[in-house]
C-alpha cells in the first residue's frame, strides 16, 4: 500500500489533477491520497491559500471580503469547469466558504485556521468528485471522520499519538481515500492546522497510520538537488538520501519537503520517493533509513536567511551554574524561540530567527540580559543567513571542515558562526546575508565540482 501527497503546484489547474489522477489510476497500491489547496498555475499567480489569509483577513477587520471570496471560488470553479464536473461541487464550495467566512469569530486564531484550511479541504472534495466521475470508487475523507487527533496549536499543531490508531481503519476501506492535508481537529473538537506547507505532514502521519510501504511525495521537481538550482547552475540530483541529511536540508531551506514531515514516517520506518508530478517516471529521490556508504562526504548544500544572534559574554560564565537556562528563560518570557546555541568557555551566542523587528522589544530583552544576568557585552547582529552542508560521509572523513572554511576564505566570506552538530551529519556557518549566495556557489564547488 502506497499513501500519495500532491502538493499545491500538483493541484492548481484541471490539467494537473488530470495528472494526479492518471498516477493513481496506473497503480492500484496508490489507496490514500493527500492533497494541498490549488497553487500557483504560473509564477506571477497567487496561491489559493494566499487568497484565503487575505480574506479572512477582510473578514477580520471589515467584516466581509466579497472580492476575495469571488477570487477564491472563481479558481475553484475554473478547476471544476475545465474537468467537466457539474456546478454541484462549485456549489458545495461556496456554501462552505460562506458560511465558514459568516460563522463565529470570537476566537481570530480558531477563524483564520479554519479558512485557511477550507484550501486542501474543499480541493479534496473537488478531486473526490471528479475521480467519481470518472468511474473510481473514491471517497472523501474527513480529518475528523478519520481521528486525525492534533494538540491545540494554532497554525503548528502537533500529531497526538492516539491518532494512528485511528487511523489504522483506512487501510481496510475499499475506496480510494481522498485526504486533505494541513489540518486536524483537537480532541475537542475544534480545527487546527499544521504550519505552513503542513499537507506533507498529513501525508507522513497517514503512512505511518495505515503502516504503508512506501509515502510518496509529489512535487513540480525530478528530485531533491544537491543545491537550490536558483543558486547554483545546474546542480547534482540526489538519488537517495537518510532521513536524518533529508530532516538537516529541510530545516536548512529546501523548500521540496517539509522539515516536520520525516518524523512520522522515520519512526515507522517507512520509506519515502520524491517524485514528479510532471515527470511521474522519473525515480525521484528516495529517503530511507540508511544509504549505502559513498566517497562524497557531502550529500547536500542549503541556505536560509532571516536570522538574527544575540552575543553575550560574561568572565567566568562557565562556573556560574544556570546561566544558558537563565538566559533562554528570558527569550521564552518574549515569547521567542531559538535554533542554535554556539559557545565558548565566556560566551554563549543564541541563534534564533529574526524575531526582533520591534527595537523596542530588543532593547528590553538586552537590558534585562545585562541586568540579570550581569553580562558584561550583549550584542545583537540581524540580517544573517545559515548555510548548511549536509552528509553522512562526513562522520568517516577528515578535512571537511577545512575545505569548507578554506572555501569560503577564498571566496572572501567572512564566517560569523560555525557549528558542528554531535551526530556529525551537518556543519553550519552563519554569513552575512549578502554573502549567502556566493557561500553557496563556493562551497559546491568545493565539494562537488
Amino acid at each position: 500500500m502506497k499513501v500519495a501527497k500532491f502538493g499545491g503546484t500538483s493541484c492548481a489547474s484541471a490539467d494537473q489533477i488530470r495528472k494526479v489522477f492518471n498516477i493513481v489510476n496506473s497503480d492500484p497500491t496508490r489507496r490514500i491520497i493527500v492533497v494541498s489547496a490549488p497553487g500557483k498555475r504560473f509564477s506571477e499567480d497567487t496561491k489559493v491559500t494566499d487568497l484565503l489569509i487575505r480574506c479572512a483577513e477582510q473578514y477580520l477587520a471589515n467584516g466581509e471580503g466579497t472580492k476575495e471570496y469571488e477570487a477564491v471560488v472563481s479558481r475553484y470553479r475554473e478547476i471544476a469547469e475545465g474537468l467537466e464536473l457539474s456546478g454541484e461541487i462549485v456549489d458545495v464550495i461556496s456554501t462552505d466558504l460562506w458560511e465558514l467566512l459568516n460563522g463565529d469569530k470570537s476566537n481570530p486564531n480558531r477563524f483564520m485556521d479554519a479558512v485557511k484550511a477550507s484550501g486542501e479541504d474543499n480541493n479534496a472534495k473537488l478531486v473526490a468528485s471528479f475521480f467519481q466521475s470518472q468511474g473510481v470508487a473514491a471517497r472523501y475523507m474527513s480529518p475528523k471522520e478519520a481521528g486525525l487527533l492534533l494538540s491545540d496549536e494554532s497554525g503548528k499543531a502537533q500529531v497526538l499519538p492516539e491518532s494512528y490508531e485511528n487511523l489504522k481503519a483506512l487501510r481496510d476501506l475499499p475506496e480510494v481515500i481522498i485526504f486533505p492535508g494541513f489540518f486536524g481537529y483537537t480532541p475537542e473538537g475544534a480545527l487546527v492546522t499544521f504550519s505552513r506547507g503542513g499537507s506533507d505532514i498529513t501525508g507522513s502521519i497517514l503512512a505511518a497510520g495505515v503502516q504503508a510501504d512506501l509515502y510518496e511525495n509529489f512535487t513540480d521537481v525530478d528530485s531533491v538537488f544537491a543545491a537550490n538550482p536558483n543558486i547554483v547552475y545546474q546542480p547534482q540530483e540526489i538519488s537517495i538520501l537518510s532521513y536524518r541529511e533529508m530532516r538537516e536540508l529541510s530545516y536548512a531551506g529546501f523548500s521540496v519537503f517539509h522539515d516536520e514531515a520525516l518524523i512520522p514516517a522515520f519512526r515507522a520506518g517507512i520509506p519515502v520517493n520524491i517524485k514528479n508530478t510532471n515527470n511521474p517516471s522519473a525515480p525521484g529521490t528516495k529517503i530511507v533509513f540508511e544509504r549505502p556508504k559513498t566517497d562524497q562526504p557531502v550529500v547536500g548544500i542549503a541556505s536560509d536567511s532571516g536570522f538574527a544572534s544575540i552575543y553575550v559574554s560574561k568572565f567566568l560564565m562557565n562556573r556560574e551554574i544556570g546561566f544558558g537556562r537563565r538566559l533562554l528563560q528570558i527569550l521564552e518570557d518574549f515569547g521567542f524561540s531559538y535554533e542554535h546555541t554556539p559557545s565558548g568557555i565566556d560566551d554563549i551566542t543564541v541563534i534564533m530567527h529574526d524575531q526582533l523587528k520591534d527595537k523596542e522589544v530588543e532593547n528590553k530583552i538586552v537590558k534585562r540580559i545585562k541586568e540579570e544576568l550581569c553580562a558584561d557585552d550583549v550584542v545583537v547582529q540581524h540580517g544573517l543567513s545559515m548555510i548548511m552542508i549536509v552528509g553522512e560521509g562526513m562522520r568517516h572523513s577528515v578535512g571537511t571542515t577545512a575545505r569548507a572554511t578554506k572555501a569560503l576564505a577564498k571566496a572572501e566570506v567572512n564566517i560569523e558562526m560555525i557549528n558542528q552538530g554531535s551526530s556529525e551529519v551537518s556543519i553550519m556557518f552563519g554569513v552575512k546575508k549578502v554573502d549567502e549566495i556566493k557561500a553557496v556557489q563556493a562551497l559546491y564547488d568545493e565539494f562537488f565540482n
